[in-house]
């Protein structure tokens, strides 16, 4: 009885563990439409329109413009960019490109995902994605792995004839994330999250009005978390308890095993 315990406050404590594990790496849900999402974009990284995650961006523009978006991006997701460019009914074969970069403005590769797409003659729409490999919370000064902080969008067409320059399009970008959870996990965090002009505010400015020198004031709806948490410590933690468990446990099993049995005086 006393193993039979044991073993159902282990698996119970295991459930527990596993419920916080798995929604953490579901999903972000998807937001419904907001009436205050942007409605356009930016022409250059400077004057990229800020976009959260989960929101609709929509724009009007003309074939033939650089289109920026920005959006954060915190350690442990995997960003999904989609955009969907609408075309005039009448157009030659064009292709659209969409490019991510980072707070750094170093071009992300996509993981996966038809980054680059040609809509063949008047076709209505054509759509391309690029999901970024996961963020991670620190990694090596020469590496190229996406980190913590802000992330830009360029959508742009690639190759489209002379004629087809300029004709009015309708765009939409999309950007979701997947949490990774713990398996993404590294040893290390960024003093600071990649967002441009956040090294130039100092403590001693925070009062001051040089607060505004930060270029994108978007962020994660909990904040910056930096990677101090993940479900590894939570595995960890566990890990610990079963091992003690089954020691214990082994204990009960194994006491007195090799005693000889006491025989009462006089028997």
């Amino acid at each position: 009885m006393r193993i039979t315990r044991v073993l159902s406050a282990s698996l119970l404590m295991l459930g527990l563990a596993v419920s916080p594990a798995a929604a953490d790496s579901s999903p972000s849900p998807s937001a419904s439409e907001d009436s205050g999402a942007p409605t356009e974009a930016g022409t250059s990284f400077r004057t990229a329109t800020e976009v959260e995650q989960g929101q609709a961006a929509t724009a009007n523009g003309s074939a033939g413009d650089y289109l920026y978006w920005s959006f954060p991006a915190d350690a442990g997701q995997r960003p999904t960019v989609k955009a969907t460019v609408k075309l005039p009914q009448a157009h030659a074969a064009e292709t659209w490109q969409l490019d991510v970069y980072d707070g750094l403005r170093r071009r992300q590769a996509c993981q996966y995902g038809a980054q680059t797409r040609t809509a063949a003659a008047g076709a209505a729409s054509v759509e391309v994605t690029c999901v970024l490999r996961t963020v991670r919370a620190w990694s090596e000064p020469w590496a190229n792995d996406p980190l913590p902080g802000t992330y830009y969008v360029r959508l742009t067409v690639v190759d489209l004839t002379t004629a087809d320059l300029g004709l009015p399009v309708e765009t939409e970008l999309r950007v979701d994330s997947k949490d990774i959870g713990g398996s993404a996990a590294v040893d290390g965090s960024l003093a600071e999250p990649l967002v441009p002009g956040i090294a130039v505010t100092s403590g001693a400015d925070e009062d001051s009005s040089s607060a505004s020198a930060v270029l994108s004031s978007i962020e994660p709806d909990d904040g910056w978390s930096s990677g101090w948490w993940t479900d590894r410590w939570v595995w960890t933690a566990l890990g610990g308890v079963l091992a003690a468990l089954a020691g214990i446990g082994g204990y009960a099993l194994t006491r007195g095993a090799g005693r000889p049995s006491r025989v009462p005086p006089g028997a």
